[in-house]
């Protein structure tokens, strides 16, 4: 095989990520619309056609739906504002400013909503395109044809359902998770230097940006299952992702937590170890079991098939009934050298608090049970929502809400 460029190898590698595909999608659409516009209209060069499209066309279908037509608004709004300017005054500094208060004002009136900068920013593309033309219906068309083919674009090929960048990104938490805790079952045993133990909070406070990132991913998922017809279940798989990084997001607060109770221990003990050698012997096979227990917690969410469901779940309970009875040894051991040595005890009481805490949150009844309370709330919510289509569904015998699967409500 002949050696295949990088740049072109990474294309083909990251082919389905959102960027990628919107990047695909988008040059499509502005290409047919300019096609579609040379074809209809008696106009050389056609290009508020393509910059429509490009503003129409959405990474899901919902968002296409839910605002293609509120942004269809705002481009005509723009366009029409800088037809009326062109044939008038012609481009100059003042037009311009006067172009982009006028069009900030109809945006507001025509109620563009947040794409209210919109329509000053097509204003001021088109008066640099139009401003030596009378030909207003021509240009208002090339718009009016952009967003149709924007708009047909999305209808007639689907954007993909994005949820496997979402399980990816909770994946890669769980992981960036489960790294910090193995980190932090290395240092009971040993001599701890505070910075050290300052740098395992630092990375536990960071996971506050991956939260944030993993929900970005999450939100897009959800939006790409709304109305699109290649979803299977949609619900059902947006209320598992969005429970299960629920409870990936409480744990990342507990794990700054029992950072925390570490570095002060560290700040408290600087010329020995945090733990004597038996309780770290301990404490190291419990963090070890919880760092486990986090990434099946992850492979349980994003399991896609039963039958992975169900591996993942027989996995998680093994870890989670593991570190509970490495919890109960260590919370002896730390009883007996309280007894006798009693410092720092608050702290060793915190770290043990935070532990069980954690064991809770992952637990797999608590997980079912949350997981069908969210269920029954959305069938709810849509039900009040939408009582005519409830009771036509009921008399029709149809669904009324997602099938949940046998892991998920037991």
């Amino acid at each position: 095989m002949p050696d295949v460029p990088s740049p072109v190898a990474e294309l083909v590698r990251r082919r389905r990520e959102p960027a990628v595909v919107q990047a695909l999608r988008s040059t499509a659409a502005a290409t047919l619309a300019y096609v579609a516009a040379l074809w209809l209209l008696d106009v050389r060069a056609p290009l508020l056609a393509p910059l429509t499209a490009l503003l129409v066309v959405q990474v899901t279908l919902y968002a296409t739906i839910t605002s293609g037509i509120t942004r269809v608004n705002s481009v005509v709004a723009g366009v029409t504002v800088a037809v009326v300017f062109s044939s008038l005054v012609g481009l100059s500094w003042w037009s311009l400013g006067l172009i982009i208060l006028v069009s900030l004002g109809i945006g507001h009136l025509v109620r563009a909503g947040d794409f209210i900068n919109e329509v000053a920013i097509s204003a001021m593309l088109v008066l640099g395109v139009s401003h030596a033309t009378d030909l207003a219906l021509a240009r208002v068309l090339e718009t009016l044809i952009g967003a149709a083919v924007g708009l047909l674009f999305n209808f007639f090929f689907v954007p993909p359902v994005w949820v496997q960048p979402a399980e990816e990104a909770l994946m890669d938490l769980a992981e960036r998770m489960r790294r910090l805790l193995l980190h932090l079952g290395e240092s009971p045993g040993s001599h701890t230097p505070v910075h050290r133990a300052a740098a395992r909070l630092q990375e536990a406070r960071r996971l506050d940006n991956d939260i944030v990132q993993v929900d970005r991913a999450l939100v897009q998922a959800e939006e790409s299952l709304r109305l699109n017809p290649r979803a299977k279940e949609p619900l059902l798989s947006r209320v598992v992702l969005r429970t299960g990084l629920d409870t990936l997001e409480i744990c990342t607060s507990v794990l700054r937590s029992v950072s925390r109770s570490l570095t002060d221990l560290a700040v408290h003990r600087r010329d020995e170890p945090l733990f004597p050698s038996d309780v770290a012997e301990v404490l190291e096979e419990l963090f070890g079991h919880l760092a486990e227990t986090v990434r099946n917690f992850a492979v349980l969410v994003t399991s896609p098939l039963s039958s992975s469901s169900e591996e993942a779940e027989e996995r998680l309970a093994r870890e989670l009934e593991a570190g509970r009875i490495s919890r109960e040894k260590v919370a002896h051991l730390l009883l007996d050298r309280v007894k006798g040595h009693p410092r720092q005890w608050h702290l060793q009481g915190a770290l043990l608090a935070e532990i069980d805490r954690l064991l809770d949150e992952l637990d797999v009844e608590k997980r079912s049970t949350r997981l069908a309370e969210e269920l029954d709330r959305y069938t709810r919510e849509a039900r009040e929502r939408h009582p005519m289509l409830y009771e036509l569904k009921r008399r029709l015998r149809l669904p009324l809400g997602p099938r949940r699967r046998r892991t998920a409500v037991r």
